[in-house]
């Protein structure tokens, strides 16, 4: 983190209470996990949405791909060209595009219409998540910026693992357009919320496209991009189609999906939980840990799947594995580009988004065209990859001087950033 912009968290700050500067932190938690669920959310309706539209289950898993595609473009561009626009404003009328979207979605007609309310939800999407950490920076005291951080990520990573379940209960009880209605009441809420509660945030100073560019030269950046995108690739092309799976090898009725997908959330908050407990001190490890354990929980459930406990115990361990991957690879991400924040926020955001689409849309191509138990045979073979990738970079020490991200991370941690261990890259 830069040191003009850790001076200016405790000045940004001044003369708010802390409980008024935590409302803002928590209306930020709000917009990422509502821009998270919205994008999670078709992933437990993709039955109904594909009979309610007459097209096919992987057709239907294009409202995920086209979202993400859609927020990994706009992650970097949308920083870019808002310029010193205030950042309340702007995230403000962002979360009332994707309240819209929302609605859109909730009456859509046929699947292009839904198509393009997606493509709309996915610039909101993009741009909330990129701006979010260095906005998170800028509301507390310095002393208090590890917390904030962990909080504004909390939404992402309890989204991650609550929406899909939620989604998929409130779609059973009525129907699937009612889950968009529910998200269009939560994200113009959360509008609401941010334009209330968020100072003004005139922006410090412009992203440019070269310090965008210049990450590349990043190298711990680059793997821990890699495997992030390895990882996520393969998660979402066996995720995205886990209630089909579940539905027609398990033989698990399709009532008790809500509640098993619930079960799956539950464990992915405890593994969010617990990986962020030990992701800021050791980020690498825990990456390594956790991509190991979601190869090994997706080719478990390929080869057990036929037998409806098994499948329920190893889907809950893969929720607990998927669990912590976002607030740890954003530990990473804060370990390795500290100084270029705001523009590796971005970064990641585009990343993982693009990762995700990519995954629900090669898990559509593998469904549509071979037995649904090599989706997760996929999955397993690419988060594989992904624990060889970071496994075979050397990790480099935060106080040995070796590359600039270490470098970078000791001075967040000395300046009341979150602290990061010695296997930061």
């Amino acid at each position: 983190m830069t040191e003009t912009a850790t001076a200016s968290a405790p000045g940004r700050a001044a003369g708010r209470t802390p409980l008024r500067s935590w409302l803002a932190v928590l209306s930020l938690t709000g917009a990422t996990f509502s821009i998270t669920a919205t994008e999670m959310l078709p992933v437990g309706l993709l039955t109904p949405m594909g009979g309610a539209l007459d097209v096919s289950e992987g057709s239907a898993g294009l409202t995920v791909t086209l979202m993400g595609l859609t927020a990994a473009v706009a992650a970097p561009t949308l920083p870019l060209l808002a310029g010193r626009v205030d950042r309340r404003v702007l995230l403000a009328a962002l979360m009332a595009v994707m309240a819209a979207a929302n609605l859109l979605s909730a009456l859509a007609p046929s699947l292009l219409v839904l198509l393009l309310a997606r493509v709309a939800a996915g610039v909101a999407h993009g741009g909330v998540w990129a701006l979010a950490a260095s906005l998170a920076v800028r509301l507390v005291p310095a002393a208090r910026v590890g917390r904030a951080l962990s909080a504004v990520f909390a939404g992402i990573g309890t989204a991650s693992v609550l929406a899909v379940p939620a989604g998929t209960m409130l779609g059973q009880l009525l129907d699937w357009r009612a889950a968009f209605l529910g998200a269009a009441a939560l994200t113009a809420l959360v509008a609401v919320a941010l334009a209330l509660a968020l100072p003004a945030l005139p922006a410090e100073r412009a992203v440019r496209p070269r310090e965008l560019a210049g990450l590349r030269r990043n190298a711990p950046l680059r793997t821990g991009m890699l495997f992030l995108a390895l990882l996520v690739v393969g998660h979402f092309a066996a995720y995205t189609y886990v209630r089909p799976f579940l539905e027609q090898v398990s033989g698990i009725a399709p009532g008790l999906i809500g509640v098993l997908l619930l079960g799956y959330g539950a464990a992915g908050i405890a593994g969010n939980f617990a990986a962020g407990t030990t992701a800021s001190r050791t980020p690498r490890r825990v990456l390594l840990v956790l991509g190991s354990g979601m190869a090994v929980t997706m080719a478990a459930l390929a080869l057990l799947g036929g037998h409806a406990l098994a499948a329920i115990g190893v889907l809950l361990l893969w929720g607990v594995f998927y669990g912590g991957v976002s607030v740890s690879s954003q530990a990473y991400v804060l370990a390795t580009a500290a100084r270029t924040r705001e523009a590796a926020g971005a970064l990641f955001a585009a990343v993982f988004n693009a990762s995700i689409a990519l995954g629900a849309l090669a898990g559509g191509r593998v469904a549509d065209t071979a037995p649904l138990p090599a989706v997760l045979w996929a999955g397993a073979a690419l988060a594989a990859t992904a624990v060889v990738l970071l496994a075979l970079h050397p990790a480099v020490r935060s106080g040995s001087g070796s590359g600039s991200g270490a470098r970078c991370a000791a001075r967040s941690e000395s300046a009341g950033s979150p602290g990061h261990g010695d296997d930061v890259a």
